[in-house]
């Protein structure tokens, strides 16, 4: 009996050699074989050399834009899966890739999770459908990766015992499932948490980030395109929909869902089909709908931002995802299942959290949630080399939320109250405190809180990727 066919690796073409090492090692992690450029001439001698099913493509590298090479690519092999990496600066560009034939683009900074998620998705396309012998082996893999991911979907507290309950009552069902939550929270997790203990675990997993694509190019990432309905429109591309079909379709920030597109989403959900730009002829899909919102979904239609009757035919089964603040022990769970995880992939011993940290960790608010706790963690494993963390490993923020403020006593008697509770904070947290209040204060819109913080809308997303936030 012949061996199995060894699949083919990727192809990351990436000139920032930080960023080439760090996307490499989070997808050999994943199990992915990884072949590495770093620019247009080596990615391309390594295109031909090699049959990568899907290539990561940086479009601005030191010998010329990518998008020409994304072209050559294409033109030679049509089937080949591009997931292009561009800048938020750039994100014209992406928009341009996207209309070219590229699968799917990344905005840097990005996280571990959307990068995953973007080659699994890619990858569902370039897979045969499995065997049934290949059943088992298939629903442990889709269990594996929910595992594997950062967010270590873990919690014994009293609020995520209902959480879990909830996730086994309604998963074996077709129910629609609204998510909601802070950022960071594992609203993504929690779906794949939905999806793994369903009927649907043999099936395709398709998350799509609502918050992250363009609109003008939303309906066709949902639904799909045929072959020439618009220029560069140069094969037919099934949608999010369509590749979800027999499985799960998870539509992240559906609150930011264009309005024109809500409409169609509506006549999706109530006819199960799906008509790819430029087509004629409507298709029939059988897949669930999980989605979730950082934002009051209610609040959203009271604003016009969310249709009222879309509104209704989604929050079928709601869960809430509690923010750590209120998980209570659940912070050093995670903490501790997270520094054993780190330190296995960083080739660190690490014993475990001293009591000073497990105090703070109790104490701290976490306004980053489950992902700033990871990231805190990934940061102490990175720059240590093991033994118990300690008060000096963790990151300034931590640290300066352990040092004794001063009393408000002690503050001029001519500062305003609202300037008093600042006294003792870092300019750090003063920033972190005044941009995210500014969002809140405009219902969670970067582009209104940046007029009014007279920033560029860029800056506050790399700020807000740097504290575990997203808007």
């Amino acid at each position: 009996m012949a061996p199995p066919a060894k699949p083919s690796p990727l192809l990351l073409i990436e000139d920032t050699a930080s960023l080439q090492l760090v996307y490499r090692s989070v997808l050999e992690t994943a199990g992915h074989s990884v072949l590495c450029a770093s620019t247009l001439a080596e990615g391309r001698k390594a295109f031909q050399a090699s049959t990568p099913h899907i290539v990561l493509l940086d479009l601005l590298l030191p010998d010329g834009e990518g998008l020409g090479l994304m072209h050559e690519m294409l033109a030679a092999r049509p089937e080949t899966a591009i997931i292009v990496i561009t800048a938020n600066a750039s994100i014209n560009k992406a928009v341009e890739a996207m209309r070219g034939g590229a699968h799917d683009f990344l905005v840097k900074p990005f996280d571990e999770v959307r990068l995953l998620n973007a080659v699994r998705n890619a990858g569902l396309g370039k897979l045969p459908p499995p065997k049934p012998s290949q059943t088992k082996d298939r629903a442990t893999a889709v269990q594996v990766h929910a595992a594997s991911d950062d967010n270590l979907f873990l919690g014994s507290s009293q609020v995520m015992q209902q959480v879990h309950q909830k996730i086994r009552s309604v998963a074996p069902s077709m129910a629609t499932v609204f998510i909601t939550g802070e950022s960071g929270t594992g609203k993504e997790l929690c779906a794949l948490a939905i999806h793994d203990q369903s009927p649907r675990a043999n099936g395709p997993f398709i998350a799509l980030n609502c918050g992250a694509i363009p609109q003008d190019l939303l309906e066709s990432e949902v639904f799909g395109h045929i072959k020439g309905s618009f220029t560069g429109a140069i094969s037919d591309k099934p949608g999010a929909a369509a590749a979800a079909d027999g499985g799960t379709l998870f539509l992240d920030e559906i609150c930011e869902m264009a309005p024109a597109l809500q409409t169609k989403l509506l006549r999706f959900l109530q006819t199960s089909t799906v008509q790819p730009v430029g087509a004629t002829r409507p298709r029939k899909v059988n897949v669930r709908i999980v989605c979730a919102t950082n934002r009051d979904p209610m609040e959203a239609v009271r604003q016009g931002d969310f249709r009222e009757d879309l509104f209704y035919r989604l929050f079928v089964v709601p869960v809430h995802m509690p923010p750590l603040r209120d998980r209570g022990e659940d912070v050093l769970e995670i903490a501790q299942a997270a520094l054993s995880k780190f330190s296995q992939e960083e080739g660190r011993q690490f014993t475990g959290l001293s009591p000073e940290v497990m105090a703070l960790f109790r104490a701290y608010p976490w306004p980053g949630n489950v992902r700033q706790l990871l990231n805190v963690i990934r940061n102490i494993v990175v720059l240590n080399s093991g033994g118990a963390v300690t008060l000096h490993m963790l990151p300034d923020m931590l640290r300066a939320r352990h040092q004794t403020p001063e009393a408000p006593a002690q503050a001029s008697p001519g500062l305003m109250p609202q300037l008093s509770a600042l006294i003792g904070k870092t300019m750090g947290e003063i920033e972190q405190l005044v941009i995210l209040e500014t969002i809140a204060a405009h219902s969670g819109s970067v582009t209104k809180a940046a007029r009014v913080l007279d920033l560029s809308p860029s800056t506050i997303y790399r700020k807000l990727e740097s504290w575990g936030r997203k808007p």
